[in-house]
């Protein structure tokens, strides 16, 4: 079927749909919703057998739903209403919640219900629990009304809150009035839900050192203690604030905008506070060993399993910025250096890395030059992990990866991709040509001419077409639960293989091979030539690119390259 996405981005659910949806055979197009005008035009151009709207702020005209059969994904059970869905649900403490895919009409989120699925509610942030449990529960809604549509003989449900399975209600919008923390009375565990509420957007307005911030993100401190309200420590980039019962870290602060001013756009907690944070504060440093036993905030956890080390990394948004690569990469040497047969590098859950992190490159004074830093640093990781021959390397992607994140995952000597995962292998949308030993890691999997498609095109691509190509090796199944685990039985079965050894000694016999034929050294070199002139010289367009993506600018029209 010829099948139109519509939304308001081309975010990562609206990705996954278009990647599932081209895997079954249907001719997917994408628009964003940037006017009604537009919209019309595009549909009248593709001619669509259906419409889908995975993510969608604003409403279909009238004259579209009518001539169309237009299916909307709405973040909530069968009877939920309104535009705050997950964060009532987060803020609410639910367990269970649902997505449900029902048709366009004239009352939002009223239509005739053509499928739900339900979820469980992770102890997470919003858009934790949007790129994984959400994604997985409305792909499956989304599949299965495209089949019922398809077949031609299903009719929807009508909405009926006399229904038993009809347990949704119309809700407000979950504005701050709702979101307001007040630190002397409330509890961490209330603190949480409403942090993990507004994760990341809005964010939880609030009050530092007679300033305004949005709050975006928040974790349990299982030891520190302190005054309700004050910030008692600073961790790589967080602060951690004292609640009533204990203590809450706050990785991310975005600062109000002041009326007429410019837009801000989130950061680091303390580089956001600066100067108004108390020089006494204490950074109080946490080990990954340790942090792996511990309920505590930190980008970094370590632990073994037999002979298997598990390098955990989670960085907010999947970003990486020099200091995380550098303490990503000591991390690393230090597993090395650890008695153990295989290394398994990955988050627990959500992004597996995104590449170079543009929000702490904007705020720098010289966005350039830390463009530079960041670059060199992600490459010195992505070095030290394609030079290390003692050990087999895995790199298990439980969610996304985009840019410099998919090439770091290909440093590792096998890629393991949950099935939900999504791939961004490219960097021309930021107006980059790209490094991170792409052009030795992406042809050598998959070919010159299929890499030089991946980067050209500049589309998503899901786990399975990614394993097709080669791309990735392999593909585990279910949630992140259930990948994790087969995660975990792989490795093992790996690493205590008699044939491991064998397997170790071609591994270094190839790396020397290739490193006779060209040392990585000139591939560095020659990538790094071109990123100096896409930081440096006038008229490239990243810098640019980079502000539109860091201040969230609308695009004036859909990107040419979603039109095809």
């Amino acid at each position: 079927m010829r099948v139109l996405l519509v939304a308001s981005a081309f975010n990562s659910l609206t990705q996954r749909v278009h990647t599932e949806l081209r895997y079954r055979g249907h001719e997917v197009a994408v628009e964003l919703a940037l006017g009604e005008d537009l919209l019309r035009a595009r549909v009248a151009r593709f001619r669509p057998d259906l419409i889908v709207a995975p993510m969608l702020t604003t409403a279909i005209p009238e004259d579209i739903w009518t001539e169309h059969t237009v299916l909307i994904v709405h973040p909530g059970p069968k009877g939920d209403r309104g535009p705050s869905s997950l964060d009532w649900a987060i803020s609410e403490g639910a367990r269970e919640w649902g997505v449900t895919v029902l048709q366009a009409v004239e009352e939002m989120d009223a239509g005739p219900i053509w499928a739900s699925h339900s979820f469980p509610v992770a102890d997470c942030g919003k858009s934790e629990l949007y790129r994984n449990e959400v994604s997985d529960a409305a792909v499956a809604a989304v599949l299965l009304a495209v089949e019922r549509f398809a077949a031609g003989d299903f009719v929807p449900e009508p909405l009926d809150y006399g229904r038993p399975d009809v347990r949704g209600r119309l809700r407000p919008y979950h504005s701050q009035e709702y979101r307001r923390i007040d630190w002397s009375t409330e509890t961490t565990a209330d603190v949480l839900r409403k942090l993990r509420a507004a994760d990341s957007q809005p964010g939880v307005l609030d009050e530092l050192y007679g300033r305004e911030y949005f709050v975006h993100g928040g974790h349990n401190e299982d030891r520190l203690r302190g005054a309700p309200g004050a910030v008692i420590a600073t961790r790589d980039g967080a602060i951690c604030r004292a609640t009533v019962d204990g203590a809450v870290w706050l990785p991310q602060l975005r600062p109000r905008r002041i009326p007429g001013g410019p837009a801000t756009f989130k950061r680091p907690a303390v580089d956001a506070l600066g100067a108004d944070l108390p020089t006494g504060t204490p950074e109080v440093a946490v080990t990954p060993a340790d942090a792996a036993v511990r309920d505590t905030w930190s980008e970094l956890r370590y632990r073994e399993l037999g002979s298997v080390g598990y390098l955990e990394f989670s960085f907010a948004g999947g970003a990486m910025s020099t200091r995380q690569c550098r303490r990503l990469l000591a991390a690393y040497r230090q597993a090395c250096a650890r008695p153990i047969r295989a290394i398994v590098l990955g988050p627990d859950r959500d992004f597996f890395s995104n590449g170079i992190h543009l929000n702490v490159i904007e705020s720098a004074d010289d966005p350039a030059q830390e463009s530079w830093h960041n670059i060199t640093a992600m490459n010195d990781l992505v070095e030290a992990i394609l030079t290390t021959t003692d050990r087999l390397v895995i790199s298990a992607l439980p969610g996304n990866a985009a840019a410099g994140g998919v090439m770091l995952a290909l440093a590792a000597d096998e890629v393991w991709c949950r099935e939900s995962a999504v791939l961004n292998p490219h960097y021309r949308l930021m107006g980059l040509y790209g490094s991170e030993y792409w052009t030795y890691s992406l042809p050598k999997r998959v070919g010159a001419a299929e890499a030089a498609r991946l980067t050209r095109e500049t589309m998503p691509v899901g786990a399975r077409s990614a394993a097709d190509s080669g791309l990735v090796d392999r593909v585990g199944p279910g949630d992140t639960h259930a990948f994790g685990a087969w995660v975990r039985h792989e490795a093992a079965l790996l690493a205590d293989s008699p044939e491991l050894e064998n397997r170790l000694t071609a591994k270094k016999q190839l790396r020397a091979a290739d490193e006779a034929a060209k040392p990585l050294a000139e591939y560095r070199a020659e990538e790094l030539a071109q990123m100096r002139r896409n930081f440096f010289d006038e008229g490239e367009p990243y810098h640019q690119l980079r502000r539109n993506f860091v201040y969230n600018v609308t695009p004036p029209a859909t990107p040419a390259y979603l039109l095809s």
